[in-house]
């Protein structure tokens, strides 16, 4: 797509954006068109939230312009951006969620009578007249706490139009989204392109910027790298362009484990009401299994009540063949098992505590002397070991977690869980929002892990993520296990888990 100067809706040109001992940006260019869908790509820490920042007048840069519409920039206010037509959609919605969508949409500017009273039929008569226009079908009178996901982040585009926005960022729009509310949420975008709406569209789903995407820009360090028509790229490529190398073998992280033998983890005649029923399945030591299925499926309910997190009904568990009992995390942790939540945020990680406690306030009481003080060297001696091992960049393990990239942050998750030593690791998504080399890395700790005789199920969407590190992959669908693929059969196909995980083709095993 080539720029004409009367079609560009952004220009940003020689940005550079430097943070003590940091060079975040240096002389970034792009631009975006009006009507287009421009996707931006890079590794965790390739300067795309630093860039947003800066465009949406959070950061003022160093040297560099900005054009939006017929204004330019030499820096930016938040006011001054959304004045200028940019908005910001982050991939955690943020709504007055007691209130009702005709509320949200018209937040400010709600119409009285006479008397200085609110007009409420006028209000949802307004709210819907403007949804209408955009093609979007919401009950005006329902509670934004009440809509689905997607439905929310439907609902801040439609806002953000209303508010008279001509750029939206669209900031990782599906991490927590299936494929049906996907669909949905693509076609409002290219409905909204059809009416001149640019958008900016950041994702490290690969094959959603090659199904949304007009163009792609790569950013690797600070720098832009690339920017191309999507039609002429390809994964490999563009995998290439942002990590500066050429990955091999990617469609297969690991290669298959011999059969397990020894069962660690057994669970029989697993029952509960609504969630899922008669659930009967083993991982033996140092095997991987993934569990896949849709939303509502069972799977995430079946982990989250493994771990305590949920209750958990009738049935056998056990880990070594000793009966699991647990019914909390704590218990849990005790009795060799592990969990990663798909939440990192709220469950896995203290954000304003630092790197050494979020890895070891699993284990304090293993780290107390004589009177339950920590020993200090001991527990340091701990976290430099596992920085080490897992890769974790940081600049020391006092630095925060909240500042670190998610790559590294989802690291001291694994580092955490780890150090409890498990005999078993429940992984739920576990390389959702971050990087493509953030996710090799780890997939190589999956492996480390299970070489060291842990034996792991990894809960996940991502069905070539599956078909790349596990040894069996079983299929929940309606609450029930409904089929079993092994590594290396000839069934075991990205088409035939899809299906299944649709609940067609192997409902019957």
């Amino acid at each position: 797509m080539e720029d004409q100067p009367d079609k560009i809706m952004l220009e940003i040109k020689n940005i550079s954006k430097s943070f003590p001992g940091v060079q975040a940006l240096t002389d970034v260019s792009l631009s975006v068109m009006k009507g287009e869908i421009h996707g931006i790509v890079g590794k965790n820490g390739a300067g795309k939230s630093t860039l947003m920042a800066v465009l949406m007048g959070i950061q003022q840069p160093d040297s560099g312009s900005i054009m939006v519409g017929k204004g330019t920039f030499s820096s930016m206010t938040p006011h001054e951006a959304l004045e200028a037509g940019v908005a910001y959609v982050p991939q955690r919605i943020s709504m007055m969620g007691s209130l009702t969508v005709a509320e949200n949409i018209l937040a400010g500017e709600m119409p009285t009578n006479r008397l200085g009273f609110v007009n409420w039929r006028e209000v949802f008569r307004e709210a819907e007249n403007r949804l209408t226009k955009l093609g979007l079908k919401l009950d005006v009178h329902s509670r934004v706490e009440g809509l689905s996901i997607v439905e929310q982040t439907m609902l801040v585009i439609a806002k953000a139009l209303f508010s008279h926005a001509k750029l939206i960022i669209l900031d990782e729009p599906t991490a927590a989204l299936p494929r049906a509310d996907i669909d949905r949420l693509f076609n409002f975008v290219r409905n909204l392109k059809t009416q001149g709406v640019a958008f900016i569209y950041i994702s490290h789903h690969l094959e959603e910027v090659f199904e949304i995407c007009d163009r792609v820009t790569v950013m690797r360090n600070g720098t832009v790298v690339a920017t191309d028509d999507v039609r002429n790229l390809t994964t490999p490529l563009l995998i290439g362009l942002m990590v500066g190398e050429e990955l091999q073998g990617f469609q297969r992280i690991t290669p298959p484990h011999a059969e397990a033998s020894q069962p660690v983890l057994e669970v029989k005649d697993l029952v509960r009401r609504g969630r899922y029923e008669n659930i009967d399945f083993m991982i033996g030591k140092g095997e991987v299994v993934g569990l896949a299925g849709l939303v509502g499926s069972g799977a995430a309910s079946l982990g989250m009540s493994l771990f305590g997190l949920e209750r958990r009904g009738p049935g056998s568990v056990t880990i070594n063949g000793i009966p699991f009992t647990a019914s909390n995390p704590e218990q849990s942790f005790s009795q060799g098992l592990a969990y990663l939540p798909q939440d990192r945020y709220q469950y896995g990680l203290v954000g304003i505590r630092p790197v050494r406690e979020n890895v070891t306030y699993p284990i304090l009481y293993r780290l107390a002397m004589a009177f339950g003080m920590v020993n200090v060297e001991k527990e340091k001696k701990v976290v430099e070991e596992y920085i080490e091992q897992l890769g974790i960049v940081t600049p020391s393990m006092e630095q925060l977690v909240s500042l670190l990239s998610g790559g590294n942050q989802q690291k001291v998750v694994f580092a955490k869980l780890a150090a409890t030593q498990p005999a078993v690791l429940i992984l739920h998504e576990p390389t959702q929002g971050i990087d493509v080399q953030a996710k090799l890395d780890i997939y190589r700790i999956v492996l480390d892990l299970s070489q060291q005789g842990v034996a792991i199920m990894i809960i996940s969407s991502e069905v070539r993520e599956l078909l790349g590190i596990c040894d069996r992959i079983l299929v929940m669908y309606e609450g029930k296990i409904i089929h079993e693929f092994r590594s290396g059969e000839p069934e075991t196909t990205p088409e035939n888990i899809l299906l299944a995980i649709e609940g067609g083709a192997y409902v019957e095993k």
